[in-house]
């Protein structure tokens, strides 16, 4: 008789015991291949709990439904873009290496092999409230922290500090998505000699950077 496989890509064989927090961890791991690969309407819990390699009944042990499990994922995704965005405004005081860092975020986040981006950025659930307000959250909170430094430098008003934020926000992740369908095949691999990651994120935080430096530091003399 064979023994399950435990290693790379397999799920971990039935029966296995694991610490609450790290079951969690492993069916949210599963949870996200199902649902980047199948969509949250095709995705089955039957699949996920395959995945994760145990029985439903411990897969809704730790989440009562779809949506509950759907919702966690998402909280986890809309964080890390969150986090991702604060780390790089927070790593140097030179505005323009502010904006070269967020953009490179953006991408980077795009680029992960693990496509959570779907579930944030090109979810089939946005009809749902909880997800709407989820997903609109990336975009509120990134720019609310962009705004702030807008506003300190330049000391526009709130309201128009916060406008050119989020213009700054969608111009970082819808680039970062077109850029990334655009360099795939059809079967689904990296064109030859199409722009990279790096010179793509600094490309558009060039043009950026040449659009927010034209507002004037608030120390600047008249």
């Amino acid at each position: 008789m064979s023994t399950p496989a435990t290693t790379g890509d397999q799920p971990a064989p039935r029966g296995a015991r694991l610490p609450r927090r790290a079951r969690r961890a492993q069916l949210l791991e599963s949870a996200l291949e199902v649902f980047v690969a199948q969509g949250y309407h095709a995705a089955a819990m039957d699949d996920i709990a395959e995945r994760a390699g145990v029985s439903k009944p411990v897969l809704y042990q730790h989440f009562p439904g779809k949506l509950d499990l759907y919702l966690a994922l998402l909280d986890q995704a809309v964080d890390k873009v969150i986090d991702g965005t604060r780390v790089a405004l927070e790593s140097t005081d030179d505005n323009k290496q502010r904006v070269a860092a967020t953009m490179q975020a953006f991408y980077t986040y795009v680029a992960s092999d693990q496509g959570e981006f779907r579930l944030v950025f090109e979810s089939d659930l946005t009809n749902e409230p909880a997800v709407r307000e989820r997903i609109d959250r990336v975009t509120s909170e990134c720019a609310d922290l962009i705004a702030h430094v807008i506003r300190d430098d330049t000391g526009l008003p709130g309201e128009a500090s916060r406008l050119l934020a989020v213009a700054l926000v969608g111009m970082g992740q819808v680039s970062a998505r077109f850029w990334l369908q655009d360099r795939l095949t059809s079967a689904g691999t990296i064109e030859e000699g199409s722009l990279g990651q790096i010179d793509a994120a600094s490309l558009v935080a060039g043009l950026a950077w040449r659009g927010i430096r034209g507002y004037p530091r608030a120390d600047e003399p008249a």
